[in-house]
């Protein structure tokens, strides 16, 4: 066990990606660099697994610090914030909290390459995290997308104000 705890600290400490942020698509591009096997730890056919059976177990799947009623980190605040103000259905929406399971915890950012939570997927492809999200709903891209992808609530069921 200390093994596998020191191993996968080396892969952090030796290999931090740089993210290029292009404003106007938004899209990530990683530094094109090969990693030793020391610098690789695979997830576990089993964490895989998980992680594919929960970003399929809704179209709007949110990897977050806490829950909704009760996000423990204010990036995960900012990311349920912005989903609710886009109006994305409950009925298809579902978090998980990643500080109940140190293995989800790891395991979605090695999933998606990406190092930070929160993290949100719809219909099974990753979007980003909160700085992602904040620029899409700033420029307009999240609204978009999230109805495209038809998550929102209709708007003869939206609640009146």
């Amino acid at each position: 066990m200390l093994s596998r705890s020191l191993l996968s600290s080396i892969p952090r400490q030796a290999y931090r990606p740089s993210w290029t942020l292009a404003p106007q698509s938004l899209r990530i591009q990683h530094q094109s660099r090969r990693l030793t096997p020391l610098q690789v730890r695979l997830l576990s056919t089993e964490t895989r697994a998980a992680i594919d059976k929960a970003i399929g177990s809704s179209p709007v799947v949110l990897f977050m610090k806490g829950t909704p009623e009760t996000p423990q980190c204010g990036f995960s605040r900012a990311s349920i914030q912005i989903l609710g103000l886009q109006g994305v259905d409950p009925q298809k929406f579902t978090a998980f909290n990643v500080l109940e399971d140190q293995e989800l915890r790891n395991g979605i950012k090695e999933y998606s390459d990406w190092p930070t939570i929160p993290q949100l997927y719809v219909d099974k492809e990753f979007v980003g995290g909160c700085d992602i999200l904040m620029s899409m709903h700033q420029n307009g891209e999240l609204s978009k997308m999230l109805e495209t992808k038809d998550v929102l609530v209709a708007a003869d069921e939206k609640p009146e104000t």
